[in-house]
């Protein structure tokens, strides 16, 4: 048996890092996230349907740090797939699929996510506040 002289396809080590290519990935791994994060509202559910005990439970662990990093996160990964789905759909019109609007999409998708996140926050903590 012979081996074949044609070229290996570039394996994530060679290859270059786009940011056409990280969206995509980050894409597929908010979606991922968003589902884990549903588990965690279902939990929240759950937690008030089997009273008040189990109820101030969840909520004493959702207001600790790590319960707050994992909404942080969840509202990242929904603001992301919401903003990129929006480019998607975007694209699906057949619109901004030149290479110069893809990077320009893919930076406004990067900055309207921080920038969405950071207002729901400072919104949520001025009315934890209160």
């Amino acid at each position: 048996m012979t081996s074949d002289p044609r070229p290996l396809s570039p394996h994530l080590q060679i290859y270059r890092w786009q940011l056409t290519s990280v969206m995509s990935i980050l894409h597929r791994a908010s979606g991922i996230a968003l589902s884990v994060g549903a588990i965690l509202l279902v939990s929240w559910i759950g937690a008030a349907s089997d009273g008040p005990d189990s109820f101030a439970a969840f909520q004493h662990f959702m207001g600790s740090w790590f319960g707050l990093l994992l909404l942080f996160g969840w509202s990242v990964a929904l603001f992301y797939h919401l903003c990129n789905g929006i480019r998607h759909l975007w694209w699906d019109s057949g619109r901004g699929l030149e290479l110069s609007s893809v990077y320009l999409g893919g930076w406004t998708v990067l900055a309207a996510t921080a920038a969405l996140t950071v207002v729901a926050w400072v919104a949520g903590l001025a009315g934890w506040s209160h």
